[in-house]
């Protein structure tokens, strides 16, 4: 439905985007995900019509929108600021697009209330000022208000990110169960790991004006491509070539030349799963508690190693004590 083709922007001499080639299809929950001034949002205006590419195009169902006017675009954009009218109330908020486009009355509080309804607001939240409304609250109005003009994309650019980590919890399963109910296309933007794996579909991790890698979820997770985003994804060890060619060795597996080796926490334990499993003896150098798991730092030769141990109450282990810490080497990421 979206593709980007080539695109190219700067600033002065300054390339935000280099180069960028990437294609979204219809219905899609699709993330650009990246830390600070990696591109993503650059991309993101690109698309909404705010920023005009130094090079390449961007279509949408095959008609070439580089150079249409931001209003005829058909795409809904909500900020992290949320952008709200303080003068005017929730109605008059989710409102306004439609009376600038001199809807009937009638139509615009019937297309208001529905909207409304499916985003948990009731009337008299309606009637309030936005400024009397939660930031939870807010988020919803500004959602409603760029939903109840039916764009045929939407998109949110890091719209949780001023809220609490348990409301962006809600907000976030409150915004997949939205998307899959109305079937919008979306893009999210988000620096956020947890968010990007999931409420996506699909992701592209971006790094320094370019994409790194894009996937499902489980792949951009379990299958990196590239040392970024390998540690910019989750928590991860970077395995040294010594316990590289012992873990290879003890299993009869070859390496691959001139890569390097990286595994997830999660994938280490002080447990033997299978048979063919490697191991490595080391010392308990760091324990932290986090309730559901406890996340151990062991210290093997001259190599550190983070270890994750869900906590089912039968035992834990101490700062000092030597433990076995076990893997598969199928599960190491070669990149």
């Amino acid at each position: 439905m979206i593709d980007f083709i080539n695109l190219c922007i700067k600033y002065g001499n300054f390339t935000a985007i280099d180069d960028i080639t990437l294609t979204i299809n219809k219905g899609e929950f699709f993330t650009f995900l990246g830390p600070s001034g990696c591109g993503k949002t650059t991309t993101l205006r690109a698309l909404v019509g705010f920023l005009s590419p130094a090079g390449g195009t961007i279509t949408v169902n095959g008609n070439d929108i580089t150079g249409i006017p931001v209003e005829k675009r058909k795409i809904g954009i909500v900020f992290q600021s949320y952008a709200l009218f303080p003068s005017m109330n929730v109605f008059e908020n989710i409102a306004f697009g439609l009376r600038v486009q001199k809807m009937d009355k009638n139509v615009i509080r019937q297309k208001v209330n529905d909207v409304a309804k499916k985003i948990d607001l009731n009337e008299t939240q309606l009637m309030r000022n936005v400024a009397q409304l939660s930031g939870g609250q807010q988020q919803r109005v500004a959602l409603a208000r760029a939903i109840v003009m039916e764009p045929e994309i939407l998109c949110l650019d890091e719209p949780l990110s001023n809220l609490d980590s348990k409301l962006r919890v809600e907000l976030r399963e409150e915004l997949k169960r939205l998307q899959r109910d109305i079937g919008i296309t979306t893009l999210y933007v988000t620096h956020d790991q947890e968010e990007a794996l999931t409420l996506s579909d699909r992701i592209a991790v971006f790094n320094m004006g370019r994409i790194e890698q894009i996937g499902t979820p489980e792949e951009i997770y379990n299958r990196s491509t590239t040392e970024f985003v390998c540690e910019f994804i989750g928590d991860i060890n970077s395995l040294p070539p010594s316990l590289l060619e012992k873990a290879a060795a003890q299993c009869g597996k070859k390496l691959e030349t001139g890569k390097k080796g990286f595994i997830r926490t999660e994938r280490l334990s002080t447990a033997r799963s299978t048979r063919n499993d490697v191991s490595f003896t080391g010392t308990i150098e760091q324990r932290d508690y986090y309730g559901i798991y406890t996340k151990y730092l062991f210290k093997i030769g001259d190599v550190f190693l983070k270890c994750i141990e869900k906590n089912d109450g039968s035992q834990y282990f101490n700062v000092g004590d030597e433990k076995e810490i076990y893997l598969s080497f199928d599960d190491i990421i070669m990149v």
